[in-house]
């Protein structure tokens, strides 16, 4: 090997980056943009906000949905007592919403797990296709037959049909 290395060839790197220095007098406009903004619009916003959350309680409780009373039902409601009935049939018409948003997440997963599960969807989604068929059933049981204008009366007079066919099949039987 050579003992006199070719500096051209292998160029040793610079021991300290060069800084730039400022050439002219003007600012640059981004600078100016950034402080301006700085002072004029964030400064005050991020004050106000600060000054707003310590007004704020610390420990306050965030519902995110609007949370009902139960009232009593329309077979408990006394003769006469039309705000009884009134109460009775928004909370029959809420019951029937939860309801019908239970039997669409219930489907929703099904139909998610089909698509995971490709060709095997019989035997690994069995579980589901199960609980979508109960829920559907306890469903069309209480609300199918009433149409679009059901009301409380009809789906408690649904219930009383019901209850007594079970009970004369019941005596059919013994």
């Amino acid at each position: 090997m050579p003992e006199d290395h070719d500096w051209e060839a292998y160029k040793v790197p610079p021991t300290r980056t060069p800084v730039s220095e400022r050439t002219t007098s003007v600012p640059n406009p981004v600078d100016l943009f950034q402080t301006a903004f700085s002072y004029v619009i964030d400064a005050p916003v991020t004050f106000v906000r600060g000054l707003i959350e310590r007004l704020q309680p610390k420990d306050k409780a965030h519902y995110y949905h609007q949370k009902f009373r139960r009232v009593p039902d329309l077979s408990e409601c006394l003769e006469g007592d039309y705000l009884c009935y009134y109460e009775a049939e928004a909370q029959w018409r809420r019951d029937r919403m939860v309801d019908q948003q239970i039997v669409e997440i219930v489907r929703e997963r099904l139909a998610a797990c089909k698509q995971r599960e490709g060709p095997n969807q019989f035997q690994n989604c069995a579980k589901e296709m199960e609980l979508l068929a109960q829920v559907t059933k306890a469903y069309q049981d209480r609300y199918g037959d009433l149409g679009f204008h059901g009301n409380a009366r009809d789906c408690l007079m649904k219930q009383k049909h019901r209850m007594m066919e079970e009970r004369k099949a019941a005596q059919g039987k013994e």
